[in-house]
């Protein structure tokens, strides 16, 4: 942890006050693995993490705050994936590796943080703005580097340029959210996740260059 870590009450939290809280969070986390979120209670938390539930209060509001601090790491981590974007050749087998690499970039992270993004997504979507920004804070940085990405293989002239590219990018992101999201729905489908990454490969190759993927 880095900078001061304040209790509610505005108070800056020692040593160990720090690696308490921390455990606190270690432990939503591990509980939203196996249950939904409104399923977890602050008390059933507090003795995960051997301790009570007046001490969760002191740095939590409630539980959703809890969680959110956890999404707010989460969108720090996020701008990998908008490194993913950056400083690539997107054309020729140089330009389809760096769509792979993308692509398996949001489904690394989708599995990794996905009991978090389930309550953001959740959150979001019933309006809660604080969820909502954690979201687009991940998405609306991948979008950006992927717009310009796309910029820059039309200023080459080595892609057609009908579609305007921060529409394009906006929507391989969105395509790319929504698949990590339903990488386990997919083996309801029968579908192997092994043929959804070369699917999805193309189709951010052709959406970015405007042409099939070499061969």
């Amino acid at each position: 942890m880095t900078g001061q870590v304040r209790t509610v009450d505005g108070r800056v939290a020692g040593r160990r006050g720090q690696a308490t809280r921390q455990k606190l969070l270690d432990c939503l986390r591990e509980m939203l693995d196996t249950s939904p979120y409104r399923d977890v209670k602050v008390i059933d938390v507090a003795r995960m993490a051997g301790t009570s539930p007046a001490t969760f209060y002191q740095y939590f509001q409630d539980v959703e705050s809890a969680i959110l601090e956890i999404a707010n790491d989460m969108a720090k981590d996020g701008a990998r994936l908008k490194a993913l974007t950056e400083d690539q050749g997107w054309t020729g087998k140089g330009g389809y590796a760096a769509a792979e690499a993308l692509v398996d970039g949001f489904l690394d992270f989708w599995r990794e943080y996905e009991p978090i993004l389930r309550v953001v997504d959740l959150a979001s979507a019933e309006g809660d703005k604080r969820f909502y920004k954690v979201r687009q804070s991940i998405l609306n940085a991948v979008t950006t580097g992927l717009t310009e990405a796309i910029e820059e293989v039309h200023t080459k002239g080595k892609s057609a340029d009908e579609v305007a590219p921060n529409a394009m990018a906006g929507t391989l992101v969105a395509m790319l959210a929504a698949v990590s999201g339903h990488q386990k729905g997919f083996e309801t489908w029968k579908i192997k996740m092994k043929d959804v990454r070369p699917a999805l490969s193309t189709l951010v190759y052709m959406g970015i260059t405007g042409k099939k993927p070499p061969r």
